[in-house]
């Protein structure tokens, strides 16, 4: 009897040590089969729609195709190999041909507008009317009422769109992978920290290892991976090291990028991806795509959106001009430098933060060992929503991954996820939550939300404990506080369950929120222990860190914006037929940035959120999100940052609701009022009236 596929396996978590390459077609294909008869029962079902005939088999069918591929999606982003990437690429076109022609599918969604129209009498809730205005909105995007030599076409456009934007990430992952630095003379190294230097040391050695030279000299290798990248570009006293580095890392998968032949060179990849995008958008009936985008988003147009960020841009400016102009007279006078170029901005930022505030990012790093700060992570979530965390034992694909359920107040397993936390070439670079299961009612019983949570730490090197920046930790809180809105969901439908649903400028509100308890004593001071001594934080170097807080604030809300406007620009108006992404970014940045940026400079290529994620048109959804977040924290600044009463509530009104209703609702009904700028403007230092 041969063993089931473990694609095909829904009754528990994925089978990852099971999962073989071979496993992706058949399971695939197996599964399009299977939606596409229940889907024919449905439509072929005589009776009068209803909730139970056609939106619970489709949920059911479609499900299962979602876990199986969301697997194969996550391997490839975690564990990548050629052959996984080969059978990912194969299956692409059937997977986006599938949810494509299920959006077009004029019958069906005929059925989700008679269920709409009856939705009175046949008693449905609101979460249930919440998915029938979603699903319809997502068949209009989606297509379904395009003529059908329109259909054809739109089908097309999804397919490549899926492809492209699929190589755009294979080529920032395949060029990252391909650059490396070694030196051999040690003086280079200066001012880099040991834990970096063992790292590269680790790397050339492994790396040198099938030679079997034993006269091999001493080396050390570097990449452009964060966790090696970061440390150079900050602390490395040689600025020729820092050059090239920087020269290697903004030209990832670009035309200067060194590929022969332009192969892995994003830039006709970006161009192609606009001008479907656009095709797509005229094809509905938009002028541009950002309309599509924001049709089930909370702001209302793209001109809305690029005041909002406009706005933000002017009282953000006073603040990065001083922030550069004392950056540039530093550099000056006490470090001698006669310019600061792009590859010295994060050097002397760091030189300068040691000056005026008499510590380093590497002193308080020592302090934070990923146990601890993991174990001081959960002890703020169950003081604010009364939840537990026990690591369990599951399948996972690498074996520095975990694993832990998430328990209720009366030891119920209400959650699980996985852990995946440190850097390695076969992983893409970044920090993301993604869901494995969602939440829903299946047969009377609740199925438990699964989610995985990703980063990008730098590993633990020989005997020592991984060790984590500050901005290492608020990057885990992050994830984490996405991973909160996925588990402690109370939602039973699948499509507005956890984050699903949610609208795309509001999903960022919990992930933010959950940053401002990186900065309070009465949580930092439970999560540090001193790598070598034990010792826990010192109050003294956390009141120099919490003075340094909004160092370079402007500058970095400035580099935001950027990122933000540049996204809007190219999907709205923008000339891709006479015109070009660089040239393009290089006016967003003559507008907003005071930071010069080097001519060579090829952010785009690289620029994973809107060209190869789900951030297209919407990368202003942080600012915007923050917004929301700044207000909501500020309602635990007033009651008690740990307050269990005010952390019910926000999971009550936040949390739990996921996407059931409108996320200003959800805000309202815990803020008691719409959000206001004021607080985010505090939180990074700035005035109302700047």
């Amino acid at each position: 009897m041969n063993p089931i596929n473990p694609l095909l396996n829904f009754s528990s978590l994925p089978q990852f040590q099971s999962f073989t390459v071979d496993s992706v077609a058949p399971a695939i294909t197996k599964l399009i089969n299977d939606v596409n008869d229940s889907i024919a029962s449905v439509l072929n079902n005589s009776a009068a729609p209803t909730w139970d005939n056609v939106i619970t088999p489709i949920d059911d069918a479609t499900e299962k195709i979602s876990r199986a591929w969301g697997i194969v999606s996550h391997l490839n982003a975690v564990n990548n190999s050629s052959e996984l990437r080969e059978v990912y690429t194969a299956q692409l076109p059937a997977i986006t041909e599938f949810w494509t022609g299920l959006s077009q599918n004029e019958a069906l969604f005929d059925k989700y507008k008679q269920i709409r129209a009856s939705s009175s009498s046949l008693g449905l809730n609101g979460t249930q009317n919440k998915v029938l205005s979603n699903e319809i909105r997502d068949f209009q995007l989606g297509g379904a009422e395009l003529s059908a030599d329109k259909k054809i076409r739109f089908q097309e456009i999804q397919a490549s769109l899926a492809t492209l934007m699929s190589t755009f990430n294979d080529n920032v992952l395949d060029a990252t992978n391909a650059f490396t630095h070694d030196i051999t003379e040690e003086p280079q190294l200066a001012g880099l920290p040991n834990d970096v230097v063992d790292a590269a040391r680790d790397l050339y050695e492994k790396a040198h290892q099938k030679t079997d030279d034993s006269n091999q000299a001493p080396g050390w290798r570097f990449s452009l991976h964060a966790p090696s990248y970061g440390p150079v570009m900050q602390y490395a006293a040689f600025q020729p090291l820092r050059e090239t580095m920087y020269r290697a890392y903004v030209t990832r998968a670009s035309e200067l990028s060194g590929n022969s032949n332009g192969k892995g060179d994003n830039t006709g990849i970006i161009k192609q991806i606009l001008t479907l995008r656009a095709e797509s958008a005229a094809l509905l009936g938009y002028k541009n795509y950002a309309e599509v985008s924001l049709a089930a988003k909370m702001a209302a147009s793209p001109s809305e959106v690029i005041q909002f960020l406009n706005e933000m841009a002017s009282k953000a400016k006073p603040y990065a001009l001083a922030d550069w102009d004392q950056l540039v007279k530093f550099a000056n006078t006490t470090l001698n430098m006669a310019d600061v170029s792009a590859w010295d901005l994060a050097y002397v930022s760091e030189k300068l933060r040691e000056s005026r505030y008499a510590f380093s990012d590497n002193e308080v790093k020592q302090y934070f060992p990923a146990h601890k700060v993991i174990n001081g992570l959960f002890r703020v979530v169950t003081s604010l929503y009364g939840v537990t965390f026990i690591e369990t034992p599951a399948e996972t694909w690498h074996e520095d991954v975990q694993f832990f359920s998430v328990k209720d107040a009366a030891d119920s397993v209400i959650g699980q996820f996985y852990f995946d936390l440190y850097a390695r070439e076969t992983k893409r670079g970044g920090a993301w939550m993604d869901d494995a299961i969602n939440r829903r009612q299946v047969g009377g019983k609740i199925q438990h939300p699964v989610a995985y949570m990703t980063c990008n730490f730098s590993p633990p090197v020989n005997d020592k404990p991984a060790l984590l920046t500050h901005d290492d930790v608020i990057t885990l809180f992050h994830e984490f506080g996405h991973g909160l809105h996925q588990l402690l969901t109370e939602v039973d439908e699948l499509s507005v369950s956890g984050i699903s649903g949610v609208e795309w400028d509001a999903v960022e509100l919990p992930s933010q929120f959950m940053e401002n308890f990186c900065w309070e004593w009465d949580v930092l001071q439970h999560m540090t222990a001193h790598v070598d001594t034990g010792a826990p934080l010192p109050r003294q170097l956390f009141d120099k860190m919490l003075a340094a807080k909004n160092f370079q604030s402007g500058m970095g809300t400035l580099r935001q914006l950027e990122f933000a406007l540049l996204d809007m620009l190219a999907h709205t108006d923008f000339d891709f037929a006479n015109d070009n992404i660089t040239a393009l970014t290089h006016r967003v940045r003559a507008e907003v940035a005071v930071v010069p940026y080097p001519h060579f400079n090829r952010m785009p290529q690289s620029f994973g959120h809107i060209f190869g994620g789900g951030y297209a048109a919407g990368y202003y959804s942080y600012k915007w999100a923050e917004v929301l977040s700044a207000d909501a924290y500020a309602a635990f600044e007033e009651t008690g940052v740990l307050n269990a009463e005010t952390g019910a509530r926000f999971r009550r009104e936040v949390l739990a609701r996921g996407g059931s209703r409108g996320a200003m609702e959800s805000f309202v009904a815990f803020r008691g009022r719409k959000p206001e700028i004021a607080h985010l403007l505090r939180h990074n230092g700035m005035k109302l009236a700047a």
